[in-house]
C-alpha cells in the first residue's frame, strides 16, 4: 500500500488534470473559491463586488446578447457595446444597396434615428443558485440513463415553473460536470434593443478570414446598441413609447490601456467546452468530424467568395452567410491541428492510465468505474458511422440553401394532408412562410447555391456510406450517374421553391390542394428524403450514444473529482455567465517568432492593400494615423493601440464579452482566440491560448474621431487613474 501512495504522488506530479492559474471559466458564484489567487494576480476587487445578489455587482452590467454573443452596458441610459461580428446580421438587415450600412457604418445622430431590430433580445441573469438536491431528488445509482432523465426532467420543470411564478422573469436549470451538480439560472429578457451605431465594415472586419483567429489583429470589432423598457424600466415590446434602459449597473471605462502582466477579467456567456472529454470523444471531433466539415464549408466559401468578389449587390447578401460558414470552417481546422501539435490524445490517455491505476488499486473502485473506458470505446465506436453520416446531411444537403429552405415547409404540407385539414390553420402557417420566404429570397441567388448543389452532391455520391445515402438521392445517382450536374440544373429550374413569385401565390391560396402541391415538388421530396434518414437512421443512434456518453463522462468527472479532490474543478461551459481570468502576455508560436502583447493603427497602414476588400483602409481613418489626431485615446506613448492579447481562457459566446482591469473597469471587448490555441474547447494551453481584446481606446477613438458620434460619448463614464 506505501508503494502504491509513492507511485500515485510521483504519477500525479508528472500528469496534471488541471493545475494552471489562468485555466478556467467560473461561474459567479463559485468565485470565493478562487477570488484569492485571483487577488494575488492583480484583482483589487472582492468576490462580492464581481457577483451578488443583494446589491448592485458587475454582473447586472453584463447581457447574453442575441443569444449567442455577450454585451456590456456603459451608460445609465441603456447603451451597450458588444463586438461588430455580433451586431452584424442586424446591420446587414437594415442595409441595402440605397443605404449600405455594412459598407459605409451607421451613426444614429439622435435617439429618434435608432433602428429596431425585430427578434433581437438581451439577458440579463437575476441571480444562480445551487438547488443539485431537488433536481436529483428520487434518483438512484441502479437506475437506467432514461429513467434517470425523466425523474430529473420533471424535478427540474417543477423547479423552473414554481421559481418565477409571478413574475415576469424566465428560470432554468443547468447541469454541470456533465450532470455532478445542477444550478437554477433565474433571468430577464428584454426584446426591445436597438441599433445606435457600428463602423464600416473595413473597420469592423478590417483583415476579414484571412485575419480571422490570427494574431496580430487590427480589427475594430465593435457595434453599439441601446436597450429600451416600458416607462416602469420593465422589458417590453417594441413601442415607440418605449424609453431607454435604466441599469442598476454599468461599467466605468479606463483609459489608462494595458502593459504586459496587468490583470484580466472576461465577463461574459461562453458557449461550449468539452475539456473532460475521454480520448475517444476527442479523436472523433477532432480528426473525423472536423476534417469532414471543413471540406464541405471550403468548398462552399470557395463558390461563394468568387461570386462576392464580382458583385457589389451579392456581396452584401451574402456577407453574414459567408461570415457564419467562414468561422466555424477556420475554427475548427484551427483546432484539429492545435490538438494534434499538443498531443492531446496522448495526454488524454496518459490521464486515464493514471486514473485507472488509482481504480485498479481498490475493489470498490473497481466495481464503480472499473468498465468507464471499456464502455467509452464501444460507444464510440458504434457512433462514428451515423455521426459521419448526419454530417454529410447537415452540411452536405442541408449546405444547399434550396434545400434547406424546402425542409422548412413539413409542417404546412403535413396539415395539407390530413383528412380534417382546417383552412383557417393553413393562412396562419402560410402567412409565417410567406414572411419566411421574403427573408429567404431577399439574401439568396439560385445560380450560387445550383453550384454549391453540384459540387455538394458530388462529394455526398462519392464518400457517404451507401446505407445511409437517402433514398430519393440515390435514386437519383442511378438516373443520372455521371451526370449530376444536369440535374441539379434542371431541379432549380423546375422547382417552385426556387420561384418566388409562384411560391408566394401557392402560399396565399389557402386551399389543401395548393400546398399539396409543394408535397410533389422534387426539391422539397431530397430534403424530405434526407430529412427521413436524419429521423430515423442517424438521431436515434446518436441520441443513445450520448445518453451513454453522458453517463460515462458523469462516472469518470466524479470518480476524478474524488481522485484530484484537492483540485478546484471548474465546470465546462454551458451557456450561462462566467469569469475567466488571467494576465495581458506575449507569446512565441513558433521557433524564433515572437508576438508582441499588442497592435498599433501602424499596422492598419501596414495591411492596407487597396485590391483586396478585407485590407481596404477608411480615407479618413487613413488621415487620422497619419496626422496622429488620436485625442484622449493615444497610449502614454502617443500611439493609438488598436488590440491586445490576454492569457483568459475563452470560447464561442464571448464574442462581446468585456474585458476588466483590476479594479472592474473596462478596457476591452473580447472578440476572438488565436490560431495557435484554438483547441482550447479541448485542452487549454498556457503557453499558446490567448484572447484577442479589442482595445477599448480603438473603440472610443473611432466612436468620437472617427465617426463624430460624441453624443455617446458624453453618455460614458471615462477614467483616467
Amino acid at each position: 500500500m506505501k508503494n502504491r501512495l509513492i507511485f500515485f504522488l510521483i504519477i500525479l506530479n508528472l500528469i496534471s488534470f488541471h493545475g494552471i492559474a489562468e485555466e478556467g471559466m467560473w461561474p459567479p458564484i463559485l468565485l470565493g473559491k478562487r477570488i484569492s489567487d485571483m487577488q494575488k494576480l492583480g484583482l483589487n476587487i472582492g468576490a462580492d463586488d464581481i457577483y451578488s445578489i443583494n446589491h448592485s455587482s458587475l454582473k447586472d452590467a453584463i447581457v447574453q446578447f442575441g443569444g449567442g454573443c455577450t454585451g456590456v452596458l456603459v451608460s445609465e441610459n441603456g447603451l451597450l457595446l458588444t463586438n461588430h461580428h455580433c451586431g452584424f446580421g442586424s446591420v446587414q438587415r437594415h442595409s441595402s444597396i440605397e443605404h449600405d450600412y455594412l459598407t459605409n457604418g451607421f451613426w444614429a445622430r439622435s435617439m429618434e434615428e435608432e433602428l429596431p431590430n425585430q427578434g433581437l433580445s438581451v439577458t440579463f441573469l437575476i441571480r444562480m443558485e445551487d438547488v443539485t438536491s431537488r433536481v436529483l431528488v428520487g434518483v438512484n445509482p441502479v437506475m437506467n440513463e432514461k429513467d434517470r432523465a425523466t425523474v430529473i426532467k420533471k424535478n427540474t420543470e417543477a423547479l423552473e415553473k414554481e421559481s418565477v411564478k409571478g413574475t415576469c422573469f424566465e428560470a432554468k436549470v443547468k447541469p454541470f460536470y456533465y450532470g455532478n451538480q445542477y444550478f437554477l439560472y433565474i433571468t430577464e429578457v428584454f426584446k426591445d434593443v436597438r441599433l445606435v451605431g457600428a463602423p464600416p465594415s473595413d473597420i469592423g472586419s478590417f483583415g476579414g478570414d484571412t485575419d480571422n483567429w490570427v494574431w496580430p489583429r487590427h480589427t475594430g470589432d465593435f457595434s453599439v446598441f441601446r436597450i429600451y423598457a416600458s416607462k416602469d424600466n420593465n422589458p417590453a415590446e417594441y413601442s415607440k413609447d418605449n424609453v431607454p434602459y435604466r441599469p442598476v449597473k454599468y461599467l466605468s471605462i479606463s483609459l489608462m490601456g494595458v502593459e504586459k502582466g496587468d490583470f484580466t477579467m472576461v465577463f461574459g456567456f461562453p458557449g461550449t467546452t468539452r475539456e473532460y472529454l475521454t480520448s475517444y470523444g476527442a479523436e472523433l471531433i477532432a480528426f473525423k468530424e472536423n476534417p469532414l466539415k471543413v471540406d464541405f464549408r471550403q468548398k462552399r466559401l470557395d463558390i461563394i467568395e468568387t461570386a462576392m468578389n464580382s458583385d457589389a449587390g451579392i456581396r452584401i447578401q451574402y456577407a453574414s452567410k459567408r461570415a457564419g460558414i467562414a468561422n466555424g470552417w477556420k475554427k475548427m481546422k484551427g483546432e484539429s491541428i492545435g490538438v494534434k501539435r499538443l498531443n492531446t490524445l496522448g495526454t488524454k490517455r496518459e490521464q486515464e492510465k493514471v486514473f485507472a491505476a488509482w481504480v485498479n488499486a481498490d475493489p470498490e473502485r473497481i466495481n464503480k468505474y472499473g468498465k468507464l473506458f471499456q464502455s467509452a470505446e464501444s460507444t464510440y465506436k458504434s457512433l462514428t458511422t451515423p455521426d459521419l453520416a448526419g454530417i454529410y446531411i447537415a452540411e452536405g444537403f442541408q449546405g444547399i440553401e434550396l434545400l434547406k429552405f424546402a425542409g422548412s415547409f413539413k409542417t404546412i404540407i403535413s396539415q395539407s394532408e390530413q383528412k380534417d385539414c382546417k383552412e383557417a390553420d393553413l393562412e396562419k402557417s402560410g402567412q409565417k412562410l410567406k414572411s419566411a420566404a421574403r427573408a429567404f429570397f431577399k439574401d439568396y441567388q439560385q445560380k450560387i447555391d445550383c453550384q454549391v448543389a453540384i459540387v455538394l452532391f458530388d462529394k455526398i455520391s462519392k464518400e457517404m456510406e451507401s446505407s445511409f445515402k437517402p433514398a430519393c438521392f440515390s435514386d437519383i445517382e442511378k438516373k443520372h450517374k455521371g451526370g449530376l450536374a444536369g440535374f441539379v440544373n434542371g431541379l432549380f429550374t423546375t422547382s417552385v421553391f426556387a420561384d418566388s413569385s409562384k411560391l408566394l401565390k401557392i402560399l396565399s391560396d389557402h386551399r389543401s390542394k395548393m400546398i399539396r402541391q409543394l408535397g410533389k415538388d422534387q426539391v422539397y421530396l431530397l430534403a424530405a428524403s434526407a430529412a427521413g434518414v436524419m429521423d430515423s437512421l442517424v438521431t436515434p443512434v446518436i441520441v443513445r450514444c450520448n445518453r451513454a456518453i453522458d453517463s460515462i463522462q458523469r462516472i469518470y468527472l466524479e470518480g476524478l473529482m474524488h481522485f484530484r479532490s484537492d483540485k478546484q474543478w471548474y465546470p465546462d461551459a454551458n451557456s450561462t455567465l462566467r469569469v475567466a481570468y488571467g494576465k495581458v502576455d506575449d507569446y512565441s508560436p513558433a521557433d524564433a517568432i515572437r508576438y508582441n502583447y499588442f497592435t498599433t493603427a501602424k499596422g492598419i497602414l501596414q495591411k492596407e492593400n487597396p485590391d483586396i476588400y478585407d485590407y481596404v483602409v477608411e480615407p479618413k481613418l487613413k488621415t487620422l494615423i497619419l496626422t496622429n489626431d488620436f485625442g484622449q485615446y493615444a497610449d502614454k506613448d502617443g500611439t493609438m493601440h488598436v488590440a491586445f492579447i490576454a492569457s483568459n481562457h475563452t470560447t464561442g459566446g464571448n464574442s462581446g464579452s468585456p474585458v476588466l482591469d483590476g479594479n472592474g473597469r473596462l478596457i476591452g471587448l473580447n472578440f476572438d482566440r488565436n490560431w495557435e490555441g484554438t483547441m482550447s474547447d479541448l485542452q487549454y494551453d498556457p503557453g499558446q491560448c490567448r484572447n484577442i481584446v479589442l482595445d477599448i481606446r480603438y473603440c472610443l477613438f473611432i466612436i468620437d474621431r472617427f465617426a463624430g458620434a460624441q453624443r455617446l460619448i458624453d453618455e460614458m463614464k471615462l477614467v483616467r487613474e
